[in-house]
């Protein structure tokens, strides 16, 4: 009784998946399609695909240095005239001054590039937070 069980089980399992295999092809027309509105969206949000990483300190003459990487997480697009806002803030979590930078350079897909800029920051300036405000996106097709 149990064989009968188990080979009744097992001819319904193979003969309940649908096992057709049809010819697939690529379709090139809808690949084209999920590629431009991939761009597209890149394009128009550079601040959602470009990462910052930074440190700053103080030089000798009483600068604060700020040196970070500019990272682009994008898979198709090119990011160029990177505009960076630079918050200074105290010990105590006060925003004391904001600076705006210009990072000019190509940065490709899954690319980085470095930058460093100098300020006088204001006199008690404990933190620099910099943030990607802008960007020109570009696709280049290849």
């Amino acid at each position: 009784m149990k064989k009968i069980f188990l080979f009744a089980c097992l001819f319904v399992f193979l003969f309940a998946c649908n096992n057709d295999k049809k010819d697939k092809k690529f379709d090139t027309e809808t690949y084209e399609k999920v590629k431009e509105t991939l761009a597209d969206k890149e394009k128009n949000n550079p601040t959602k695909f470009i990462m910052v990483s930074d440190h700053h300190r103080k030089n000798l003459i009483g600068q604060t240095v700020v040196i970070g990487n500019l990272t682009n997480r994008a898979t198709v697009c090119w990011y160029k005239d990177v505009e960076l806002k630079l918050s200074f803030y105290s010990k105590t979590g006060v925003k004391l001054d904001e600076g705006l930078e210009t990072v000019y350079e190509n940065i490709g897909p899954g690319k980085s590039v470095k930058f460093k800029t100098k300020y006088f920051a204001p006199k008690g300036t404990d933190s620099v937070v910099v943030i990607v405000t802008k960007a020109v996106g570009d696709v280049v097709v290849k």
